[in-house]
């Protein structure tokens, strides 16, 4: 049996007050950054739509990469708990090569919603290591199923590269390709790999 990494274990109780000024922080950063696009949001602006000092902001989130990252906090989660524990073919009971393209098409609609708070919440490409330690590991359990032959980690590896916030946005922005383009070539890469 293999153990899935955890993402982050809960830590001590948070203070009522502290809570709501997270949570209006998050409200406001949220609003700002669907406004205007994380690019041009700054952590003033953040901290003057929340009312809050500057220096609270940093203290809680530490940077623009952490505030980003807590942003995407509740989405990324929504998608973990529904790969672990969601109906198929997303979640279990659906056969590997199937559960591999429908990882693909919801991990393209995450990126299609935040690939710009992704980018941001991984400065220099260096993305966060829970959830990215839990993809690579769903995805290998997945392909030594679906593809006994080839090497489960780096292949997991390489399928999750393809998907690279900076680099989704590069191909559907960039290139122009459309989202039904890259689901395509998804699935015909979990094709060729399952063949």
């Amino acid at each position: 049996m293999i153990e899935l990494p955890l993402i982050q274990p809960e830590g001590p109780k948070e203070r009522a007050d502290a809570a709501r000024n997270r949570q209006r922080i998050l409200d406001a950063a949220g609003a700002l950054v669907a406004e205007q696009g994380i690019e041009a949001v700054s952590m003033d602006d953040v901290a003057r739509a929340a009312c809050v000092g500057t220096g609270t902001l940093y203290r809680r989130f530490g940077d623009r990469a952490g505030l980003a990252f807590a942003l995407l906090d509740e989405q990324t989660r929504d998608f973990q708990n529904a790969l672990l524990s969601g109906p198929p073919p997303l979640g279990p009971g659906a056969p590997a090569r199937e559960r591999l393209k429908a990882f693909g098409a919801g991990y393209l609609e995450l990126l299609e919603t935040h690939s710009g708070l992704m980018v941001a919440a991984a400065p220099g490409g260096k993305e966060a290591e829970g959830p990215m330690s839990l993809y690579t590991t769903h995805l290998a359990i997945l392909l030594r199923e679906a593809a006994p032959l080839v090497d489960p980690q780096f292949t997991a590896e390489a399928l999750l590269a393809t998907f690279a916030p900076a680099h989704h946005l590069r191909m559907r922005h960039g290139l122009g390709w459309s989202r039904a383009r890259v689901r395509e070539g998804w699935n015909a890469l979990v094709d060729a790999i399952a063949a």
